[in-house]
């Protein structure tokens, strides 16, 4: 059994409803969409205190069964005006679980900036925020720290989702107390602070208890082997970690470069070094003393994050993710990855999402702002927005609303969120998944980046794509982390029969795809209730006119290709 929360921040007042069952297991996602159409929220304004904030932990949260903690954060996006859930590592669900804690929501608006304390004795506390607005997030968490202790972990809101910038999202404590792991995506953090909830903070316990506990601990034992055995893990989380994806994209030439106008950065097959890759990076990083191998979660053994390190081997930031590599990287003209370590821990002490913001930059340096490369301007940018500068809180609304303002014609985003680090015109599968999905260009929604899709229909990628979206949205229904799927897809029976251990359920294997499949239907019809149509799915114009090199191809689908894909999903 666990307890779920509907926490009415206007009048302080909590509702507690007992879960069991079914009920803690279709969590993240499923969780997510269901209770946000239940509520009527595809109309509401998304900044205002009608808009629910949503915080799900999943079936296996508060225990160290690998890449089982992740935080699923819902709600309607102020970015897109659709529905988001973005989900983060580190150690939030890990303390909610171990307080038993299914998750909660949060309803209408605090009249002061507060912050919420989840206690081990199942009170919650308002208390007062003052001391940490306008702080960057290292130094709220480590104030944070200071009153409330060590064993304690974080939700945060940092200083651009106070003014409610559309950059921000929300930071947890990664296991070693970092605030930087982050549901990113869609605006979530700026909700957050619509709601005047400047921090949540949930007290560590212990482990939870289950129906049969010797047969979860067997398989949070015989999981992590799996993975162990696994090559994917192994060879690519582990040795090098998501970064590797930009050493793929660069030589696809599918990587974006300069505001996405050319698809490679370096020709490495004529001998040039690719320094902002993960081969490069890693050896790098290992060779400096940084941690090259690190779990953002408790008990996850992919360990796919990393710290890295300068040249005197001190920390600079953690993590160095692919997706920050190509978008506030490669996309804004950087070559070094010291530089890029800088901008991401800029970013990181803002709260804000890495994809969202290089490409903003990106898209103010095509404006004739700045210089692609100039890592000053990428500074000095980001000091306006901390500063929330008339300049700042304009450029702190995101790609799409930026472009808009400087008449920019290269815009690169989908239901005006920022495209991910695979360009459309050559990943075309992964283009696909983020032309249709309801969270808008989001390549976690069902990448596909080594589908060979040049002689295939759209009919064929359409079908590739929506089986491995059912796929990751069973995932992140469940709230297991993505990047396990090569073991956790396989072995479904597997992980039902660890489900059914910890909570008394009777599932199937069977249960799993039409869990994914029921989440997109519902994400699908919210999207449709507040207004989407076939022409929200469609590329900005230059993906079509603009031959991308090295491979000078354009774009081949458009909305109409992928808009009806979701009525194919079994009723």
């Amino acid at each position: 059994m666990r307890t779920y929360y509907d926490i009415d921040l206007t009048g302080r007042s909590i509702t507690r409803r007992e879960l069991q069952g079914e009920e803690i297991v279709r969590a993240g996602r499923y969780l997510i969409a269901k209770t946000l159409l239940e509520l009527g929220a595809a109309t509401v304004d998304p900044l205002s205190p009608a808009n629910p904030l949503i915080f799900s932990a999943g079936p296996f949260a508060g225990t160290s069964f690998s890449n089982a903690n992740r935080t699923s954060v819902g709600c309607k996006s102020p970015l897109t005006g659709g529905i988001k859930e973005a989900n983060g590592g580190g150690s939030f669900s890990y303390g909610l679980g171990q307080l038993k804690v299914a998750g909660f929501t949060l309803h209408g608006a605090s009249p002061d900036w507060v912050v919420l304390h989840f206690k081990k004795d199942g009170t919650i506390d308002f208390d007062d925020a003052a001391p940490y607005l306008g702080k960057g997030n290292f130094e709220a968490q480590e104030m944070l720290h200071r009153k409330y202790g060590k064993k304690v972990t974080i939700a945060l809101c940092g200083p651009v989702g106070e003014y409610q910038g559309l950059l921000a999202g929300i930071a947890f404590s990664d296991k070693d107390g970092r605030p930087a792991r982050l549901s990113a995506r869609g605006g979530v953090g700026a909700v957050m602070g619509s709601k005047k909830v400047k921090a949540i903070v949930v007290d560590l316990d212990k482990i939870p208890p289950f129906t049969d506990s010797k047969k979860v601990n067997a398989a949070i034992k015989d999981y992590a082997k799996m993975l162990l055995a696994d090559s994917m893990v192994t060879n690519f989380y582990q040795k090098i970690g998501t970064m590797g994806m930009a050493d793929l994209q660069n030589a696809l030439g599918g990587l974006p470069v300069r505001n996405f106008s050319a698809g490679q950065q370096v020709d490495v097959a004529s001998g040039e070094k690719f320094k902002m890759g993960g081969d490069h990076i890693s050896q790098l990083n290992v060779s400096r003393g940084g941690e090259h191998t690190h779990a953002c979660m408790p008990g996850c053994v992919i360990q796919c994050s990393n710290v890295y390190a300068d040249a005197s081997g001190k920390e600079v930031v953690s993590p160095v993710e692919y997706e920050t590599l190509g978008l506030l990287g490669t996309n804004c003209g950087l070559s070094d990855p010291d530089d890029l370590a800088q901008m991401n821990f800029l970013a990181n002490d803002l709260g804000v999402d890495t994809i969202e913001l290089g490409a903003t930059l990106a898209v103010l340096m095509e404006a004739g702002l700045g210089v692609f490369g100039d890592v000053k301007f990428m500074a000095d940018c980001m000091a306006e927005i901390r500063r929330g500068s008339e300049q700042g809180r304009l450029w702190a609304q995101g790609t799409a609303r930026v472009g808009a303002h400087y008449k920019v014609r290269r815009v690169p985003v989908i239901k005006k969120q920022a495209i991910s680090a695979y360009d459309p015109r050559v990943v075309e599968a992964t283009g696909i998944t983020m032309m249709a999905t309801a969270q808008g260009a989001d390549h976690t929604a069902g990448n596909l980046p080594r589908l060979k899709t040049r002689e295939m229909s759209a009919e064929q990628i359409v079908e590739q794509s929506l089986a491995h979206q059912a796929r990751v949205a069973a995932n992140d229904s469940l709230g297991l982390c993505i990047f396990g799927m090569s073991v956790t897809n396989p072995n479904t029976e597997f992980l039902v029969n660890a489900i059914n251990a910890a909570h008394g359920t009777s599932l199937t294997k069977d249960f799993f795809e039409p869990l994914g499949q029921a989440a997109l239907r519902m994400e699908y019809e919210f999207n449709r209730r507040a207004g989407f149509t076939e022409k929200d799915d469609e590329l900005p114009e230059f993906f079509y006119s603009e031959p991308l090199p090295p491979t000078n191809h354009v774009a081949r689908f458009h909305g109409a290709d992928v808009h009806e894909m979701y009525g194919r999903l079994p009723a």
